[in-house]
């Protein structure tokens, strides 16, 4: 059974990830959104603070795993899960049946302190180093050695392509074997971190006529020479996070550095691979529920200050329109992050989460979104001018309701896992 408290060995984690919202980010907020592409340097002392509280046992994977990827958009069966708690993420059981512990791992502890973070900035939580989507695939899929080798780098995640929409098992860049390597070619988009990475997880076919389960993902060294940085993306929101644009040209990458099993698989190969968005977009959930918290309360101390401060014992018919308003917010918050917790919870016991993640995913981006506005509305001047970070934090919240799968695939994932259907019979 879920305890919704915060449990107690997490509490100094968040304490220290809401000291870091308020005295880190928010101080340099305004000046990485105006400064786009520029990396902030005060990342170096957050990360070295995460590295300390790993090594000391004080967290389990404090980071952000999260990705701007536009879309994604497919849905796996999900396996039975045990918690990798240097990540933040899950990875195949061993032999532990699924339902048989109620523990709160590296899931729950992540979406907590990410919920702190991003109510200092979005986009530098999603900007610390070796916390990236490419750091929870290579936990998630990797075998033993791979995990090994790479360490504590830094990597990106390489999904997205021009072409492919919201559909990742439709994807195009091609990965063919020569000799003990492979070579890599196609286009990639929306790649979070992917400048600043010293990695970048790939995701590639091995024979397009086979659909989904030929696709594998590939870890390549971002100084790959086939691996060509087109660009950095100027975007509305979440500036301080650097997302890029690849093409990979003749990418030779050697054979053991394809994520987990070579071999194409009648089934499971591209649940396999899929296996690390049941688990990051709860994580993106709690990003969302984070911004909220941010714009609810800069919203409530502006109408406090304007005289039409919240009477939590009247009813909403008896008090003015923006309490009333603000008061039905609260309600959405409360739904995003109770489906938010649950979720990570669940990923945390090793239960089969894929549609709850969805349901938090896509109630807690749009609940974002649409406070986000309304609080810009209720206060007037102080939301829409840059003195305040609430007009920042309207820009940012959009990504949240479309990134690592839109609001719309989560509802598709949703009504399949509902209904029973596969993503054959329901697109």
């Amino acid at each position: 059974m879920i305890d919704l408290e915060i449990p107690k060995k997490f509490v100094p984690l968040v304490k220290q990830a809401g000291s870091m919202a308020d005295e880190v980010f928010r101080p340099v907020s305004r000046k990485y959104d105006l400064a786009e592409h520029t990396y902030p340097a005060e990342l170096d002392l957050v990360s070295a603070l995460i590295d300390g509280m790993t090594d000391s046992g004080a967290s389990n994977g404090a980071g952000a795993a999260g990705s701007t990827r536009a879309k994604d958009g497919t849905d796996q069966a999900p396996a039975s899960t045990d918690a990798d708690e240097a990540t933040g993420v899950t990875k195949p059981a061993s032999g532990k049946k699924a339902g048989k512990v109620n523990k709160n791992g590296a899931n729950m502890s992540s979406a907590l302190s990410i919920m702190q973070t991003c109510r200092g900035d979005v986009g530098l939580t999603l900007s610390i180093p070796r916390q990236g989507l490419g750091n929870a695939a290579i936990a998630a899929v990797a075998n033993d050695e791979q995990k090994e080798r790479y360490g504590n780098r830094w990597a990106a995640m390489a999904i997205t392509e021009p072409d492919t929409g919201s559909d990742s098992g439709n994807i195009r860049t091609t990965a063919t074997k020569d000799g003990d390597e492979y070579v890599l070619n196609g286009e990639k988009i929306f790649v979070t971190s992917g400048e600043r990475a010293e990695l970048v997880v790939v995701w590639a076919t091995l024979d397009r006529s086979l659909g989904k389960k030929a696709i594998k993902s590939f870890v390549v060294e971002r100084s790959n020479p086939g691996l060509k940085l087109v660009r950095l993306e100027h975007k509305l929101g979440i500036r301080a996070s650097d997302t890029a644009a690849f093409v990979l040209e003749d990418c030779r990458v050697p054979a053991n550095d394809l994520l987990g099993d070579p071999e194409i698989r009648t089934e499971g190969g591209f649940g396999g691979a899929m296996q690390t968005f049941d688990n990051t977009r709860p994580l993106v959930a709690a990003m969302a529920v984070g911004l909220t918290r941010a714009c609810l309360d800069f919203t409530r101390a502006a109408l406090e200050k304007a005289g039409h401060g919240q009477d939590w014992d009247a009813p909403v018919a008896a008090q003015t329109y923006a309490s009333a308003r603000l008061v039905q917010m609260e309600a959405d918050y409360e739904s995003a992050l109770l489906l938010t917790l649950r979720a990570a919870w669940m990923a945390d016991n090793g239960k089969p989460n894929s549609m709850e993640a969805s349901m938090a995913k896509a109630k807690a981006g749009r609940t974002c979104a649409n406070v986000a506005l309304q609080c810009v509305e209720l206060v007037g001047v102080d939301g829409y001018a840059e003195s305040e970070l609430l007009e920042k934090w309207a820009r940012d919240a959009k990504i949240l309701d479309i990134f690592e799968g839109t609001q719309q695939i989560q509802l598709l994932v949703v009504a399949r896992r509902l209904l029973g259907l596969t993503s054959g019979q329901l697109k």
